[in-house]
């Protein structure tokens, strides 16, 4: 019989894709698990979590998977090392949390503003990815970029349109996303550092 890898980022992605095309549909499952402070006030804490498992849009659900699909593998090697081999879902869902609620706080006693998607545990994700492997060439919009350059711009663009403020994307998520991929990472295995260090002073041209 053939066993198939069966890992735990293909199992978040399959959650995800099927919980959000439900929601695509059904309005009360989408009200439920979008992220709105008012709810979260009435102690449905869950939501902190749920809102990364849909999605406004099929486009915003595939960006969101793609990216994981081809990050997510490799920093799942390093995470389920720990914690009984939950290590990587911990890290994921903790990505969830942590991204979200610098915009709650900002944003508690607002009833007009709501947040959903796994964009903010996508980025760590990515930018754990990138203290790994700093010059490795990701694909934006199938231009190839070295994944360190895109993370400055990256960093840059969401900085700069959080400023702005006139989209509905939580930019803020993003940032936070990215600041606890690379910490919580490095908190991890020290050595990281060291050898995101080295990796980025071997310029690759």
């Amino acid at each position: 019989m053939l066993h198939l890898p069966f890992n735990h980022t293909v199992t978040l992605i399959i959650i995800t894709v099927i919980i959000s095309l439900i929601a695509f549909s059904n309005q009360k499952v989408m009200d439920r698990l979008i992220f709105w402070p008012p709810a979260v006030q009435k102690s449905q804490y869950d939501r902190f979590i749920s809102h990364g498992f849909i999605h406004a849009d099929g486009t915003h659900l595939l960006f969101n998977m793609i990216t994981l699909f081809f990050f997510g593998s490799v920093i799942e090697s390093f995470y389920r090392q720990y914690l009984f081999d939950l290590g990587f879902v911990l890290f994921y869902l903790g990505a969830l949390i942590v991204a979200i609620l610098p915009s709650y706080l900002k944003h508690k006693n607002d009833s007009h503003w709501a947040s959903l998607g796994a964009s903010g545990a996508v980025s760590a994700v990515l930018f754990a990815y990138i203290l790994f492997e700093p010059w490795k060439l990701i694909f934006v919009f199938f231009i190839p970029v070295p994944a360190i350059i895109f993370a400055v711009l990256y960093v840059g663009y969401s900085v700069w349109s959080g400023k702005k403020g006139n989209s509905n994307i939580n930019h803020s998520a993003h940032l936070w996303g990215a600041a606890y991929g690379v910490i919580m990472t490095i908190i991890l295995e020290p050595r990281v550092l060291q050898h995101f260090l080295s990796k980025l002073s071997q310029l690759p041209f």
